[in-house]
């Protein structure tokens, strides 16, 4: 995520405030305007002495501290996250000094952070920090390399957000700096123009390996660099380096230009290492990416992570939901909005990849099949809409708790948003032929990214209409599949580009998800679904089944002999045992739900002219101007 303002709950002693104090004080003349001077910048330290034991040492200088108590805090959230992380818990050996390196006492009352109650105006933090997860949250230290989320690594002094931020690195041998911080003459020493840009720029340190390339909006050019540390060879990142050359250029096409980057770079922090967490985070002039897969294997789908990543340069970086807006260090951060931010990321994610010829059509419509079957088919639907399930991300999004969750209240808004971005491609294309979800992506940039202003959720409705200039549509889209949960008939609009949604096995009989063989004998595995034969016969995960039918059902092969002899629409007697006690009720099989897409010429159907044309101006390539030159060996 982006644009961090600074925090109200956070602002102590605002230095940002104090023109404005001074305007108020009554003995000033009224001809003397207020005395404003640079704030002093923080320095921030950090070196690697223990990587072996996943540990850092950290400092951070505060100077011209007004009188008084100082609290340094870690943060609760990160840019990306809605949910809330403890970063504190990594944080030891806290100790300060002042300006004449004379120790000061650290005072510490809640989790969260560390006060320092008397100084000279000038304090210094030291801390050892542990990390050892090696994904976009986190922080990873080992010998090979430092993967840091800043606000993961390092603490600050609350109220002093307007501070510009030096950051010295002290890398291992062999180890190169990659951030979206701005570089200096120093090679290890880094700027941030305030405590926002710089908790929102992570770092990677290692023997990382690089290509870039340029990409242009006009007489304007934008450095594009994909840095990466992995265990392959220079053919395999030439080869990953194309890729994503193509797909970044189809993103481009769809907005016409690049975004503005801050600094003229944006720069992808990839990590290829078998000890890495697999995962994607976006950031204002750059993403973390992290798979635990070789690079020497990457393929369509490995470059999907990038694609996701870099649409989210323009939606949620710069076409930013209001709620977000300033961005809290210090507790969850929720938006209704996350089914078009999130969502609308992941539908363009594989889109752009299938656009670049990177993907082969056949694995696009396999990936897009099990996306809307797992829509179609939730039962999360019946409890709340797209904006209901943004707004439960704070329980969700790798937030870990105890107790269990009922699974059926909710579907995630990556999946849901993406199935809502194509119904909403599609019926543009339907009712309005002259345009496509490009177009109102394209008036999102307009009204709420160039320049930069916040929306909120109705935003999104009246850039509909302002779009497709007919309010009716988008008030009929909206309260069918935003405000509310229901989805079109994607049947026909499927048709239009000759696509074929039908059931896989329409004469299947199920009842829910197989059970699988435990110590106990046949057992379900996973929660049962309402509406599911399983859930309306009484029961649940980890229900042991006795018998169907009066036989004895102990195997997997046991359950699927039993469904091939009847359809669904049979009742049969079930006896399962339930959490000790033995229980009997009647299971009514259904026809398998799964449903998939398939291309009319899979169904001996010849394409016609109309659908051809339809599916080549949805999934075929867009015009982008020649690539430039990719660039090895940077630093």
């Amino acid at each position: 995520m982006r644009r961090l303002a600074m925090m109200a709950a956070l602002a102590l002693t605002s230095t940002a405030m104090q023109p404005v104090l001074a305007q108020t004080v009554p003995s000033a003349p009224a001809t003397q305007a207020p005395t404003k001077t640079a704030p002093t910048a923080v320095d921030y330290d950090i070196a690697f002495p223990r990587a072996q034991h996943h540990e850092a040492q950290v400092s951070v200088t505060y100077r011209d501290l007004p009188a008084g108590p100082v609290r340094f805090q870690m943060a609760r959230s990160s840019p990306g996250r809605y949910a809330l992380h403890e970063f504190a818990k990594n944080v030891y050996s806290v100790s300060a000094v002042d300006g004449a390196g004379r120790p000061l006492t650290v005072q510490r009352t809640d989790p969260y952070g560390w006060t320092v109650l008397a100084h000279d105006g000038t304090v210094t933090v030291r801390y050892t920090l542990f990390g050892d997860r090696g994904d976009g949250t986190y922080a990873q230290i080992d010998p090979t390399h430092a993967r840091l989320n800043i606000p993961a690594t390092f603490l600050w002094a609350v109220g002093q957000d307007a501070r510009p931020v030096r950051v010295r690195f002290h890398p291992a041998p062999g180890w190169k700096i990659a951030t979206q911080m701005v570089p200096t003459d120093d090679a290890n020493v880094f700027t941030a123009r305030d405590l926002q840009y710089f908790i929102d720029s992570p770092v990677e340190l290692s023997a990382w390996d690089a290509r870039s390339w340029t990409v242009a909006d006009g007489a304007k050019r934008y450095s594009i660099r994909l840095t990466v540390h992995h265990n392959g060879t220079p053919a395999d990142l030439d080869r990953f380096a194309a890729m994503a050359q193509k797909v970044v250029a189809q993103h481009i096409a769809v907005f016409s230009a690049p975004p503005p980057f801050d600094y003229g770079t944006y720069t992808f922090l990839a990590d290829y290492m078998p000890q890495i967490s697999g995962d994607g985070m976006e950031h204002r002039n750059s993403t973390v990416i992290s798979q635990a897969r070789s690079l020497a294997a990457a393929d369509f789908s490995q470059i999907q992570t990038l694609s996701h990543e870099f649409f989210h340069a323009w939606n949620v970086e710069r076409i930013r939901p209001a709620e977000l807006e300033p961005f809290d260090f210090t507790r969850a951060n929720a938006t209704p909005s996350l089914w078009l931010a999130e969502g609308f990321t992941q539908y363009y994610g594989p889109l752009a990849v299938v656009r670049a010829g990177v993907m082969p059509l056949d694995d696009y419509i396999k990936q897009l099949s099990g996306t809307l079957n797992g829509l179609i088919n939730t039962p999360a639907r019946r409890y709340g809409g797209p904006q209901e399930m943004s707004l439960r991300a704070p329980f969700v999004d790798a937030a870990q708790s105890i107790d269990p969750t009922n699974p059926n209240i909710f579907v995630s808004y990556y999946p849901y948003g993406a199935v809502i971005a194509l119904a909403l491609d599609l019926e543009l294309r339907q009712h309005f032929p002259q345009l496509s979800l490009d177009d109102y992506m394209r008036q999102l940039w307009r009204n709420h990214g160039n320049p930069e202003r916040s929306y909120r959720p109705d935003d999104l409705r009246v850039a509909l209409a302002q779009v497709t200039g007919d309010q009716a549509f988008a008030d009929r889209f909206f309260a069918r599949s935003v405000t509310a949960s229901g989805l079109p008939d994607f049947a026909p609009l499927l048709a239009q580009a000759g696509l074929t949604l039908r059931a896989a096995r329409p004469a299947k009989a199920w009842a829910g998800p197989s059970p699988i063989k435990g110590d106990a004998g046949l057992s379900l595995a996973t929660p049962t679904a309402p509406g599911t034969p399983f859930y309306e016969a009484g029961l649940d995960k980890g229900d042991q089944i006795v018998s169907v039918d009066g036989a004895p059902v102990t195997t997997p092969e046991d359950w699927a002999a039993l469904l091939d002899r009847h359809a669904p629409g049979d009742r049969l007697a079930i006896v399962y045992r339930q959490r000790g006690g033995e229980r009997s009720g009647t299971l009514t099989l259904a026809a398998d739900p799964m449903m998939e897409i398939v291309r009319n010429e899979g169904l001996g159907q010849a394409l016609t002219p109309e659908q051809a044309r339809f599916r080549q101006a949805w999934l075929g390539s867009r015009p982008v101007p020649a690539p430039s030159p990719i660039v090895t060996g940077l630093r």
